[in-house]
């Protein structure tokens, strides 16, 4: 009965729900969505072109910019790719010291989704319960490194410190707290009925259209699919640890929906409890690190080296003509994916279901702009 024209909103790059300097142009009719076009590079800083630049050893602390909420994972996935490269054994402890590392970063990160998924949607309370238990982890990483952000803790070859002798006490006694703290998560937001409404049945992407956009991590395990690196490709004895890998079966909603891509992360927490519980139990003595030279120049030829971060797979493709600098060196993160499935998946919702979309995706934009 009306005649209505089409609207061209920008959302971002100062945009609290954007997770970052994304800018999205939407063009919507009233408040439906019509089509979505992300636009990145807000935050470029050539991290490709540097790697080229320095040597492998000093490129260590710019992986700690990749992914700021996983700076770990990132330190050691570059290491796991140079010690691929130049056929570098590392030490038992060393590997085992990493998964303890890798998985309190993953319960880090997915805290900070949690805390900032609800706040996207008008929550306020849970981004004060997260940033209360992932104190508890930052304060682990301090005590081992010094570092509470970008930690610099990888190194070619297995990591720069051992763990301090309380390290141990203190992990189990954050473990013992913060798995009850989940229950409360769940009370507080999981099964909310304002959250349920503004999650369930939102932004749904099938099982066809997660393989098709090649989604990694806990987007790709909210449609149903069940892959992870670290069950799947193991590495670092990820093999010898007992865990499950959750994935999104619909309880509110439909499978692949919002909702499924924030309960997932929600049960990783779970398991990656239960991960550092054994690695601890079960980590070796002995060295932290390998020998590596100082003038460090592996042999002529080409790694990739891909591991499960919280964002899903960070992967390194490194090419040695050698010398001291990698001639070429290619990064792949999970938020890239993430970002282009947005314009298919916005259509046709409603502004606020998009910022639903966007959270769900826990996308992180250095890692986009690299």
């Amino acid at each position: 009965m009306f005649d209505t024209e089409e609207l061209v909103i920008n959302m971002g790059p100062q945009h609290p729900s954007t997770h970052g300097v994304l800018r999205l142009v939407l063009k919507t009719d009233g408040e439906i969505v019509s089509e979505v076009v992300p636009y990145v590079g807000y935050l470029h800083r050539a991290l490709e072109k540097i790697a080229e630049r320095v040597t492998y050893i000093q490129f260590m602390p710019f992986t700690d910019r990749l992914d700021y909420l996983a700076a770990m994972n990132c330190n050691f996935a570059y290491a796991g790719a140079v010690e691929k490269l130049a056929g570098i054994e590392v030490p038992p402890r060393a590997q085992g010291l990493r998964v303890i590392f890798s998985e309190l970063n993953r319960i880090a990160s997915h805290l900070v989704f949690f805390g900032t998924c609800g706040l996207d949607l008008g929550a306020w309370t849970p981004l004060l319960y997260a940033f209360r238990e992932r104190e508890m982890v930052l304060e682990l990483f301090e005590m081992t490194c010094g570092a509470r952000l970008t930690y610099n803790y990888g190194r070619i070859g297995g990591v720069s410190f051992d763990i301090p002798p309380e390290f141990e006490k203190e992990t189990l006694e954050f473990c013992d707290y913060f798995v009850p703290r989940i229950k409360e998560y769940n009370e507080l937001l999981t099964g909310n009925r304002v959250f349920v409404h503004r999650t369930a049945n939102v932004g749904v992407i099938s099982q066809e259209q997660a393989k098709r956009y090649s989604l990694v991590g806990p987007n790709l395990r909210g449609s149903g699919i069940k892959f992870d690196l670290r069950k799947d490709e193991p590495y670092w004895g990820y093999e010898k640890y007992d865990f499950n890998v959750p994935v999104g079966a619909g309880e509110y909603g439909v499978v692949g929906d919002a909702w499924n891509r924030y309960w997932v992360r929600i049960l990783e927490m779970t398991e990656s409890v239960k991960i550092i519980r054994q690695a601890l139990a079960q980590l070796p003595s002995g060295d932290i690190i390998a020998k590596v030279p100082k003038v460090f120049k592996p042999p002529v030829g080409e790694a990739y080296f891909r591991a499960e971060s919280p964002r899903g797979e960070t992967g390194f493709y490194i090419v040695s003509d050698g010398t001291q600098k990698p001639s070429r060196l290619r990064i792949r993160t999970g938020s890239f994916t993430g970002v282009s499935i947005i314009p298919e998946v916005g259509k046709g919702a409603m502004i606020s279901d998009l910022v639903a979309i966007v959270g769900s995706m826990d996308i992180i934009l250095p890692e986009i702009d690299r």
